[in-house]
């Protein structure tokens, strides 16, 4: 067996219509179809795919530190993503990867959770970055 790639992220929250409209307004997902579960959730998709589910969950999971520090979604339109941050007045801080080019944006979503949008060296030479 091989592994071919990841399939999508799962995140327990006790703030399941803050955390989807975070996603669809911040990140451009798109709130979609889920399987008839028998508890409440989200599937967002990223174009035909469904990449981050949300789970409901009655109180706020604990964890002191976390397991998974971040996942990270690649994209492109830096320059329209980073005006988009701003214009939202979302926190972020930028990072070149060393020798490979490629700029993340590092981003917490509503739950605190760690996000990075990974965009082509290409776009962040293009805008100086």
């Amino acid at each position: 067996m091989q592994i071919g790639q990841l399939d999508h992220v799962n995140i327990r929250t006790a703030n399941l219509d803050a955390m989807v409209q975070w996603y669809c307004d911040i990140l451009g997902m798109q709130n979609g179809e889920r399987p008839p579960f028998p508890f409440p959730g989200a599937w967002l998709y990223a174009g035909e795919k469904p990449v981050v589910h949300l789970v409901g969950v009655p109180e706020e999971p604990q964890g002191l530190e976390p397991k998974v520090e971040h996942f990270a979604l690649t994209a492109c339109d830096l320059a329209g993503f980073l005006a988009a941050l701003t214009a939202a007045d979302v926190a972020h801080r930028t990072v070149r990867v060393p020798e490979i080019g490629v700029l993340q944006v590092n981003l917490h979503d509503v739950d605190g959770n760690h996000i990075h949008i990974d965009f082509s060296p290409e776009e962040a030479d293009a805008l100086g970055l």
